[in-house]
């Protein structure tokens, strides 16, 4: 979207060389008011109106103007620097851009690390920049330059990929989980959890496995077995975070019943006593949703667990939606069927993620025929109006876009508002190993213009295929993947991937117990 062979394309984000160009040629022609600068401080004239309603003593501005424009100035040139800052935090990056342009005074304030800070608060939430302040480099406290921050996030093609180191307890012997697939992996409390999934011979697992995986863990992790005898074995479940709990629902034991029980897991850090991890079952009253595996869920806020599709009884694959709402103490649950139409056909192995605000984006999955699936799907809860909108796009209009149907991959939020997918398998069950990312912020901008996004306006511009670098993983599918609190480090663990016996032979299919960090590469 930024960088392209050829012929040259309009760049949302200008580097500042060319903001700097800009600014030149706009000096030469000697033009003060140009129709691009009327529009920003037009814009900026009308925030203003709608700032002024909001504080009880006017912000200071030339009444004398009768017009936004007076003798080749403007009242904005008038306003104090503070309230210039508010106006520019409701503005989209263009506007911002072009403000920058109008005169130094504007360039200075634009291009401050302060507003930069505040844009990445803004459009990335609390949340995250506390997470990337948190983190010590050589035990001091890491300073982003955030406007390149922001800029790389935006331009970001490549991903790191580490295999983590794990070690025993003091001198005991190594204890380190088993290979598996179709387990739950989860980042709560400063830690990692894994449970369950399915292993080799079809059999059910039922353990549990927490490792710490805070700040300063030095891509060493110690995993910690967990006694606690339920929920029972299960493979294709689903388990989210909700606040510092962990909410599971479903699965498929080695009998081939499927579940829907609902458990909440409770995760505690001690000084004294290390990690600890409990699970209760969750009193849900007499309506839950069919019983199933392989279907996706997320959370959806701080309260309520959105869950679709999956593996019913005989085999047959599903097409519903259910929304769990907690109760503050999380000891009370009510299920809900929510019907809507369009909505997602069946489908199972796909994924949901929670991509901030009031949306969802399904992604994925293998459909009733038994065919790959590659579509994009939003859940909407604005307003309190529960819909589903595909979001299209045409492959053909997308590089290497014939490759993004697939089935068992996973699908993460990380930081700038994107969507980072990685493997799964094709129709074929060829096992993939690559990333992509979809820029789900600019598909919300658009949703929110009312106007939802079609194939021939924005979708094929949002996907982009990431290199990869480091020790990258094998191609893999039904692992499980989790990024930490900051958005920039993804967690995957586990997977079917191809093997071989010998040489000679073909290639059979093994499970996977090794664990990764992909990091994006940032250079901060």
């Amino acid at each position: 979207m930024l960088k392209t062979k050829g012929r040259a394309k309009t760049e949302m984000y200008p580097t500042p060389n060319k903001v700097k160009t800009r600014a030149k040629a706009k000096a030469k022609a000697k033009i003060p008011n140009n129709q691009q600068q009327q529009r920003v401080l037009s814009t900026l004239n009308s925030q203003l109106s709608i700032l002024n309603s909001q504080f009880s003593t006017p912000m200071a501005t030339s009444s004398s103007c009768s017009s936004p424009y007076t003798n080749g100035s403007s009242p904005i040139t008038t306003i104090a620097q503070d309230h210039l800052f508010s106006i520019l935090l409701l503005l989209p990056l263009d506007s911002i851009f072009c403000f920058a342009l109008t005169c130094k005074k504007f360039r200075s304030l634009t291009y401050s690390d302060s507003l930069w800070e505040s844009l990445c608060r803004r459009d990335w939430g609390n949340s995250t920049i506390d997470a990337l302040r948190s983190f010590d480099v050589d035990g001091k406290q890491q300073q982003f330059p955030w406007k390149k921050l922001y800029q790389q996030i935006y331009q970001l093609d490549s991903v790191y990929c580490r295999r983590l180191l794990t070690h025993p307890q003091g001198g005991e012997e190594l204890l380190l989980p088993r290979p598996r697939a179709s387990h739950s992996l989860n980042f709560v409390s400063g830690c990692l959890v894994l449970f369950g999934g399915g292993c080799e011979g079809g059999r059910h697992l039922d353990d549990t496995w927490v490792a710490y995986a805070g700040n300063n863990f030095k891509r060493i992790l110690e995993w910690n077995k967990i006694e606690s005898g339920v929920p029972s074995g299960r493979f294709g479940h689903s388990c989210v975070v909700i606040g510092d709990c962990l909410v599971l629902f479903g699965g498929i034991n080695d009998h081939g019943a499927r579940q829907n029980d609902t458990w909440i897991g409770q995760v505690a850090v001690h000084d004294a006593f290390g990690i600890t991890l409990s699970w209760r079952l969750l009193d849900v009253g007499s309506i839950v949703p069919p019983p199933r595996g392989a279907h996706a869920a997320c959370s959806m806020d701080k309260r309520r667990m959105l869950i679709h599709g999956g593996i019913g009884l005989s085999g047959l694959r599903l097409g519903d939606t259910w929304v769990l709402e907690l109760s503050e103490n999380l000891h009370l649950g009510v299920w809900q069927e929510t019907v809507t139409h369009p909505s997602p056909p069946s489908r199972s192995g796909h994924t949901l993620t929670p991509v901030g605000g009031n949306q969802t984006i399904l992604f994925g999955g293998r459909g009733l025929g038994y065919e790959v699936l590659n579509d994009v799907w939003l859940f909407d809860t604005s307003d309190g109006h529960w819909r589903w909108v595909q979001l299209l796009f045409d492959l053909q209009n997308i590089p290497q876009g014939l490759t993004l149907p697939r089935v068992g991959h996973s699908a993460n939020l990380i930081i700038g508002g994107r969507l980072l997918i990685y493997g799964g398998e094709d129709s074929y069950r060829h096992r993939k190993n690559d990333f992509w990312v979809l820029d789900i912020s600019s598909v919300t901008s658009i949703m929110q213009s009312g106007s939802p996004p079609s194939p021939d306006r924005s979708m094929t511009k949002l996907w982009r295929r990431l290199k990869s670098k480091g020790d990258n993983p094998c191609g893999r599918s039904f692992h499980r993947a989790c990024v930490d609190p900051s958005g920039r480090n993804l967690y995957i663990f586990g997977g079917m991937v191809d093997g071989l016996l010998n040489p000679a032979e073909s290639s059979v299919l093994r499970f996977d117990g090794e664990l990764f960090l992909v990091e994006l590469l940032l250079q901060c």
